[in-house]
């Protein structure tokens, strides 16, 4: 008994942090229609400026917390929200994600970069003032948690339904306009909700960080849990949100409590906030239609297919240059950005043109590469099976949620990958914990291509008929109809466009986009295992995709290189790995609104240069005659110098030695009519 009420307290005292973050999380969603995948991060973030300034500037604990609560966080959240993520809840939903998901990103790289990795700890409030309850001891801390975490809940409903601000947090994503004909401010009122939100996740981070610790990813990720229980509110009931977040630390507690310590139920008690985010939006009612928005994303030129067989070649002939002058770390590492290349080229295709997010396509490639191990056929067969084992998986996680969109997709797959990694990934079955398994090279009508020049070189292959293949897709009935859904969903729907299975169908190809890449990569690195399928890892992939333009072909490839080059360069400057990081999300952020991202930026560049340069250099460049075009001047010589007039049409010389030539001296007779040639 005493065992099941030191879980039960526990569990309360896990679910009051959670309450206290997903309040936040709701309160910025409710008020700007913007969902803040970094709300955790900011807690962490926050956490380490508590330490910063509690321990190692010696403040006063009440004086440290004060300037971080009151201070510090809410002019963040004032910031982001001025600078960072305002008007975002008008666009598109993956606009708002791909930006937060750079802001997540970026707090970390500034975190790691401030604060380098080393032991610190922070003290719980109150240390030793512990108290005896049926048995068991509770801390102060604890039961301050728990109790913050009530007035919390109860505060914000008051402040949103009982006070003149509160009605003007829920008028502005209501309608701004009509709030600004009542002199309200709009504008302020988002800060406003900006600031109080990032207190609360400050607030959290700080309840949380004397059980956690001061790491830069549990106190980030822990968020997954306010994810969930937000969604329970359907991030609008801050009742139903508090109900879920203790609900959801109770169910932890217990698991981690009761389930066996080995076997498949020992890696459910890991993943049980996943497993929950996955179930409450499963349960999710059905999802209404956005109206309103008729203005689409500009995207990025598409190439002409000559032009894009022309540069498809020309990276294929780079590629063989570079695979004959390189040694093999340097030809893995060139491999590598191949894979990383195809898995976004999988993010063109879901993102780009359908407007969809995934947050967790690098555990689609895992995929790929452990069905192309487990299948044990290292030929086409095979690697055509694993590309459609990962697509079926990728449309049955589409399938539950068949009847969302947008945010309740991209979380979806945050839980996959949650899910995919700590129980099929880590498991025997699998990977095993911290195992790899073999895998053999590719085989083309069997001949089997050990070198690895070649290997790459095959790669990039794939790569260019993939590219080719999206641009195809682009130009044709179904591109159009991809990025109509992406403009405008509820145009399509009032036209009798079911968007429901595309969207499932669309999830399943650039899945199997994914899983070909993931297979490919298998067979490059001889042996995978589950720590290079992370779903973390998905993020800075979906960031630089975005940062070098998602919309195109060219943007993968460049996006490919540069996540290659990401571990290269932290390994090179260590003291600086933490900056690149910061760079990497903050340039995320400023990108995200522009899909097109980099590559865009070069397409315009070529395009002024040629407009100023190229018609100078064409002209320079000497046109070759055209066939018997020497003949027709030879001929118009000869008349000129015989005394007839020059010719006013073409001569022409036929292989019989006739000559077309023009009969001005009668006009009525027919113009280039068949002579005998002249002796």
């Amino acid at each position: 008994m005493s065992s099941f009420l030191a879980f039960t307290l526990f569990g309360l005292f896990s679910g009051a942090a959670y309450a206290i973050a997903a309040s936040g999380l709701v309160l910025t969603y409710s008020t700007t229609r913007v969902f803040n995948i970094a709300h955790g991060a900011l807690g962490m973030v926050m956490s380490f400026v508590f330490w910063d300034f509690s321990v190692r500037q010696g403040m006063p604990l009440w004086l440290a917390l004060f300037l971080v609560l009151f201070v510090v966080a809410p002019g963040v959240g004032w910031f982001i929200q001025r600078f960072v993520t305002r008007g975002l809840g008008e666009g598109p939903v993956s606009v708002s994600l791909v930006v937060t998901v750079g802001l997540l990103v970026g707090c970390i790289g500034l975190a790691t970069q401030i604060w380098p990795p080393e032991p610190r700890s922070v003290q719980p409030f109150f240390p030793g003032s512990d108290v005896e309850l049926f048995g068991i001891f509770v801390t102060a801390h604890q039961i301050i948690t728990i109790a913050l975490s009530g007035v919390v809940a109860v505060g914000l409903y008051v402040l949103l339904n009982r006070t003149r601000i509160g009605t003007a947090m829920r008028a502005s994503v209501d309608n701004p306009e009509l709030l600004k004909l009542f002199g309200g401010k709009p504008e302020q009122v988002a800060a406003l909700s900006w600031a109080v939100g990032t207190s609360l996740a400050a607030l959290a981070g700080v309840l949380l960080v004397s059980t956690v610790g001061l790491d830069y990813y549990a106190l980030t990720l822990l968020v997954i849990n306010a994810y969930a229980a937000a969604m329970l509110g359907r991030l609008k009931s801050l009742p139903l949100t508090f109900l879920g977040a203790m609900s959801l630390g109770l169910i932890t507690s217990y698991a981690s409590g009761y389930l066996p310590t080995d076997g498949l139920l020992n890696s459910v008690r890991n993943v049980v906030p996943a497993l929950f985010l996955f179930v409450v939006i499963v349960a999710m009612p059905q999802a209404q239609l956005r109206i309103g928005q008729v203005k689409g994303i500009v995207s990025a030129p598409q190439p002409s297919l000559f032009r894009a067989l022309g540069w498809g070649g020309a990276l294929l002939l780079g590629v063989a240059f570079l695979a004959t002058a390189f040694g093999e770390s340097k030809l893995l590492l060139l491999g590598t950005a191949a894979t990383y290349a195809m898995v976004m080229l999988s993010l063109v295709l879901l993102t780009g043109y359908g407007g969809h997010v995934s947050l967790a396509q690098l555990t689609f490639a895992g995929v790929g590469a452990l069905a192309y191990v487990k299948l044990e056929q290292a030929n086409l067969v095979g690697l055509a099976l694993s590309a459609l084992i990962a697509a079926g998986v990728g449309a049955l996680v589409a399938l539950p949620v068949i009847r969302l969109t947008g945010l309740y997709l991209a979380l979806s797959t945050l839980a996959f990958g949650v899910i995919m990694e700590k129980m099929v990934f880590q498991a025997e079955f699998a990977f095993g914990f911290n195992g790899t398994l073999g895998a053999e090279r590719l085989s083309v009508l069997g001949v089997t291509i050990g070198s690895t020049a070649a290997y790459v070189w095959v790669m990039a292959l794939f790569f260019v008929l993939m590219g080719l293949a999206l641009l195809w897709l682009r130009r044709g009935t179904l591109g159009r109809m991809l990025i109509a859904l992406r403009d405008s969903p509820a145009a399509c729907g009032t036209l009798g466009l079911d968007a429901r299975w595309f969207r499932v169908g669309l999830f399943g190809l650039s899945a199997g986009m994914a899983g070909l890449a993931g297979a490919l990569y298998a067979g490059l690195r001889g042996s995978v295992g589950a720590a290079e399928f992370q779903y973390f890892n998905s993020l800075p992939l979906l960031l630089l995709a975005v940062v070098f333009g998602v919309t195109s072909v060219t943007g993968a490839a460049l996006g490919g290189v540069g996540l290659m080059l990401l571990p290269v360069f932290q390994s090179s400057n260590p003291s600086a790995a933490g900056l690149i990081f910061a760079v990497i999300g903050f340039g995320a952020v400023a990108l995200g609104r522009d899909p097109n991202g980099l590559a865009n930026q070069l397409f315009k560049l070529g395009r002024l240069l040629d407009r100023r340069f190229g018609t100078k250099v064409r002209a320079r460049i000497p046109v070759l005659p055209a066939p018997g075009e020497a003949q027709r001047r030879m001929h118009a010589e000869a008349e000129a110098n015989a005394g007839a007039e020059p010719s006013l049409t073409s001569v022409g010389l036929h292989a019989d030695g006739s000559v077309d030539v023009p009969l001005i001296a009668d006009p009525s007779r027919e113009v280039g009519a068949h002579a005998a040639p002249r002796g």
